[in-house]
């Protein structure tokens, strides 16, 4: 499974570029987040750490 994950800083920020890169490169699956660079508290990405496996391809 490739799995891809999107990430910004901002409430303005738009994922959409980031989102659409992922899918060229293959992910079948998009975990996104709008987060401050400041905070560490990740849930979409914590999700996305529980459910990788071996042989498992992460794209960011």
């Amino acid at each position: 499974m490739k799995d891809g994950y999107a990430r910004v800083s901002t409430t303005d920020q738009k994922l959409a570029n980031q989102i659409e890169l992922l899918k060229l490169a293959g992910a079948e699956k998009i975990f996104q987040e709008k987060f401050t660079g400041t905070t560490t508290e990740r849930p979409e990405f914590q999700k996305l750490l529980r459910v990788l496996k071996t042989g498992d391809t992460l794209i960011v």
